[in-house]
């Protein structure tokens, strides 16, 4: 994907749309902060707690699951890129929905990603609670109420400001990635050595002795499709970032191309590595598959330390969530679709209004998490994953009216584009859309949650006609 034949475009000529989201910001997040956002965004709560049921489930093939996704992950990212590099904005795919699609695309786009990230927010409270839990001092607490500590400390750092983001999300992926080296590096060790975990020998054995590849055969790799997306579920995140950075055209870049060998290393190299360690019959879904290696193996304290680094994982996801949200929301209530309140700021320039409007429904997820804890992760998971699909479909849409209007004369492609248009932006709708095939086919949640989009269609023209004319009023006024 040489950007080589690329660097003789013209500069992009300025965008005209003005987006007034965009304005009040303070630009205080750094390259290292918007490398680590990057790093964070692309290893997640879906690796570090969800590879261990979906190993269960589907075998070594998982890999296979995480390296297709991943690519596809990589475009919409990509293809978002492009787009900050053209115009940026922390109101990210919402704001350039409204440049080329109108109101009512910019509207869409804004409320399928608020539905990923307010019920990715209940994900992240549930597996805080459920890592939490691990340790016998937390054992006889109820998760509701782990869940609620969670949400209550990292909503209160996400309030003060931008730069108190920036930070902790630097940190928490310095902790995910160094924990994820380390891990790599005695996997390695292990397999080198031969040195027997729980009585078993490391392995290529360990594949092919337990079913091979594909254990249970090629269906269940399919069906863990859906769920593998919610893994890269943060991925956009950086392009809301950019927003409130300094020279996002030098910084961008650099931070979206290094996503896809850290897919390659992290997602696809974890997932092989636990798959020659122990059978995948070893693994489920109520522990990190990285904690059941690191139990069993009965080196002491190290299972815990490892537990507390998904930990920490989950709590970044949770604090990416409450920010991106808030910018997303904070541009759609200055253009008359969200809620008023949602586009106020505070004295630290943060859009304090949509980050409690999304913690709001993290709320929600600790009643959820009261009455069903056993089944509140695998519940919201799916829906998150609806919210994704919707997302990543918008921003490759966007992309794909860019990518026309370029043709027509009327913008400049960047420099920095996203490769082989439209086929790529054509081949990742494709791609989500076989999801959402997949979601039915699964049957159970998943069918019921696909079952779901006429709701959530409905729901969400409801909802225009109800916000209709305010944009409308608003439009005029900007114009």
């Amino acid at each position: 994907m040489s950007d080589r034949t690329m660097t003789e475009a013209p500069a992009p000529a300025p965008s005209r749309h003005v987006d007034a989201g965009d304005e009040g910001y303070s630009k205080d997040l750094k390259s290292r902060h918007i490398n680590m956002i990057a790093i964070g965004g692309a290893i997640g709560t879906g690796l570090f707690l969800g590879a261990g049921g979906r190993l269960a489930g589907a075998g070594p093939s998982l890999a296979i699951a995480y390296a297709v996704c991943g690519v596809f992950a990589f475009f919409v990212v990509r293809a978002l890129g492009e787009l900050v590099l053209y115009r940026p904005s922390s109101g990210a795919f919402v704001s350039y929905a409204r440049e080329f699609m109108g109101e009512k695309g910019a509207y869409t786009a804004g409320w399928l990603y608020f539905l990923n990230w307010s019920t990715t927010t209940v994900a992240d409270i549930t597996a805080a609670a459920v890592f939490a839990h691990y340790w016998s001092a937390f054992t006889d607490v109820p998760q509701w109420v782990l869940a609620f500590i969670a949400l209550a400390i990292v909503l209160t750092a996400n309030l003060i400001s931008v730069k108190y983001f920036g930070e902790m999300e630097f940190w928490f992926a310095i902790v995910k990635v160094g924990a994820l080296v380390i891990f790599m590096l005695v996997a390695i060790y292990l397999l080198v050595t031969s040195h027997p975990i729980d009585g078993h020998t490391p392995g290529l054995a360990t594949i092919t002795d337990n079913g091979g590849l594909f254990p249970s055969g090629v269906l269940p790799m399919l069906l863990v499709v859906q769920g593998v997306v919610f893994a890269y579920a943060s991925v956009e995140l950086c392009g809301v970032a950019a927003g409130e950075t300094e020279n996002p055209e030098k910084i961008m870049p650099k931070a979206i191309n290094s996503i896809m060998w850290r897919v390659g290393v992290f997602y696809v190299g974890s997932v092989v590595l636990l798959a020659l360690l122990l059978p995948y019959t070893a693994y489920s879904a109520d522990q990190s598959p990285f904690v059941t290696v690191f139990d069993k193996l009965g080196i002491p304290g190290t299972a815990g330390i490892m537990n507390l680094v998904v930990l920490t994982a989950a709590l970044s996801s949770l604090n990416s969530g409450l920010y991106s949200t808030g910018r997303i929301l904070r541009s759609m209530a200055l253009s008359g679709s969200a809620p008023k309140f949602t586009g106020v700021m505070n004295k630290g320039k943060v859009p304090y209004g949509g980050v409690l409007f999304t913690a709001a429904f993290g709320v929600a997820g600790v009643g959820l998490n009261y009455w069903m804890p056993g089944e509140a992760f695998e519940i919201v998971l799916n829906l998150a994953s609806i919210g994704i699909l919707g997302t990543w479909g918008m921003v490759m849409l966007c992309s794909l009216f860019f990518w026309h209007r370029s043709k027509n004369g009327l913008v400049s492609r960047p420099s920095y584009r996203l490769p082989w248009a439209p086929y790529t932006q054509i081949a990742t709708l494709l791609f989500l859309v076989t999801v959402l095939v997949l979601m039915w086919s699964d049957g159970g949640v998943g069918r019921t949650t696909v079952m779901l989009l006429p709701a959530i269609a409905a729901a969400l023209v409801a909802g225009w006609f109800l916000v209709r004319g305010r944009v409308a009023e608003l439009a005029a006024t900007r114009d």
